[in-house]
């Protein structure tokens, strides 16, 4: 008899269970996907197409499919929806920005983003918007951002310093890639510890050294490409997890050396994080070290090699363009003079220099495909179906480049932004909810940054070759070559330094 039970239940649930996957079966044929490209292979789908830099092999992709503005990819075990069209992208983050507020779950995210918990990685909800929160009200709002406009004016007149030693009579080369790593790195560290850590070369110690070293490495395991991340398997074949856990830990160490420094400081300064520990005292659920390291790393990531690479392409740019150069300086000269530096809130008075920042957010934005998305649940995009679970990717490069939208769209012509609406296709923070919150941070630092080299020194290229604008693959797209430039300060420059000392 019981036998018979058990013979009776065992083809019960065979008969479950092949009802539930023809069911599931039969509904996946049901939905609508956008196009995907031929020749998916089993288990691993299209992970062969990863390939840096991304954002060019996405559009190549959507090229071959006929100019497809979204395109559906299979990554191993993840659905990925990559988006290309402006018309769609404001729908997914108006229509459905609640819907497509997650972040994909990542072994970077897990280990070095404290699980999923910083304001770049955590999952939308009462966390995200506790984060969000804090954010809009401790750190990125216009009071707080006032606040520290000492440093980055500070920062800006010691570049200028260090630059114009070497070339005060004559032009000299110049590494403009370190130069800007350590102008943002040390802007974003003061404000929050109130420590520099960069100056000239003579003086960088090995702990800098160090800690530039650590950033580089955590930059480089964020992004879309890590087939690790689509086929659990790797995991234990690869060794990546343990490799991403010992770096984490490395990073860790070094936020919370930063914490408890701030923490045993006999004199409480106005740092970030002394505004944060004293807000610990009275909210502590909120205001947790855990918490506060999440910040700091969230500003280390997005807040460093973003505006330092933003404002490698801008310089680039101008070197091969010398008469839109020559625009900025005639603007600035007009508008400034030649008896003081160049002040953030001279800014808003110098049109061109903001278009020419329009520009190169437009051609070389520091994210070339938006921070991914999650779909929490189904939903219609483009007209197709969305599944639950999928990942969306918004390959920004792609739309600021297309010709539907944009006119001449590979030459960088600052002159288009004079155009009304111009401004408002630009995405390079993102769209929604989850846009990047410390825009306001970084547009401040890099106009201000570019608005003095202009002012204060004459620029050349170093021969007659324009310079190599090709981009390296990445999470920031730096340039494949490291810009290296001739400069000299202009005459005035020592004098309005001694003035202003």
């Amino acid at each position: 008899m019981e036998e018979a039970q058990t013979l009776t239940f065992t083809l019960l649930l065979f008969l479950l269970t092949l009802i539930f996957f023809l069911f599931r079966n039969r509904t996946k044929r049901k939905l609508k996907l956008p196009p995907s490209p031929p020749f998916a292979l089993p288990v691993i789908g299209h992970l062969r197409l990863l390939k840096p830099p991304l954002h060019r092999v996405f559009r190549s992709i959507s090229q071959s499919l006929s100019g497809a503005p979204i395109f559906s990819l299979r990554l191993g075990t993840r659905l990925v929806f990559v988006v290309s069209s402006h018309s769609i992208t404001e729908e997914c983050f108006t229509k459905n920005d609640v819907v497509l507020a997650n972040r994909p779950n990542t072994i970077a995210s897990k280990h070095i983003s404290y699980d999923h918990t910083t304001m770049i990685s955590a999952p939308y909800g009462e966390h995200w918007r506790n984060l969000r929160r804090i954010g809009a009200v401790e750190i990125f709002s216009a009071h707080r951002l006032n606040s520290f406009l000492s440093i980055r004016q500070d920062e800006v007149r010691r570049l200028i310093v260090r630059l114009s030693r070497d070339t005060l009579y004559e032009f000299a080369k110049v590494d403009i890639h370190s130069m800007f790593c350590d102008l943002t790195f040390n802007n974003i560290i003061r404000m929050m510890t109130g420590k520099r850590y960069y100056g000239d070369a003579s003086e960088e110690n090995s702990e800098a050294k160090h800690v530039r070293q650590l950033v580089a490495d955590v930059v480089s395991v964020f992004g879309v490409g890590n087939a690790v991340d689509y086929l659990p398997v790797l995991r234990w074949v690869t060794g990546y997890e343990k490799r991403v856990k010992a770096l984490a830990g490395r990073f860790d160490e070094f936020l919370q050396g930063l914490v408890d420094e701030r923490r045993a400081a006999k004199e409480k300064g106005q740092t970030m994080i002394d505004h944060l520990l004293s807000l610990q005292e009275t909210q502590p659920e909120y205001y947790t070290d855990r918490n506060i390291k999440g910040t700091i790393l969230s500003l280390i990531l997005a807040g460093t090699d973003t505006s330092a690479v933003t404002l490698e392409w801008a310089l680039s740019s101008l070197l091969n363009h010398p008469e839109k150069l020559r625009k900025a300086r005639e603007e600035i000269d007009s508008k400034i003079g030649l008896d003081r530096l160049v002040e953030e809130s001279d800014i808003s008075n110098l049109p061109y220099l903001q278009n020419i920042m329009s520009e190169t957010l437009r051609l070389y934005p520091a994210g070339p495909l938006m921070v991914p998305h999650v779909a929490s649940e189904d939903c219609k995009v483009g007209g197709y179906d969305m599944p639950r679970g999928t990942t969306l990717l918004v390959n920004l490069w792609a739309m600021h480049r297309d010709p539907q939208l944009w006119d001449d769209p590979e030459t960088f012509k600052p002159e288009r932004f004079e155009r009304e609406g111009e401004a408002h296709k630009l995405m390079a923070f993102g769209l929604g909810r989850r846009a990047c919150p410390g825009s306001g941070l970084a547009q401040r630092l890099v106009s201000l940054t570019l608005a003095s080299l202009i002012q204060c020194f004459e620029w050349e290229r170093m021969g007659e070759e324009e310079v190599d604008m090709t981009e390296a693959g990445g999470v920031t797209m730096p340039k494949a070559k490291p810009l290296v430039a001739m400069s000299r300060a202009r005459t005035f420059v020592g004098r309005i330094l001694h003035v202003s000392t």
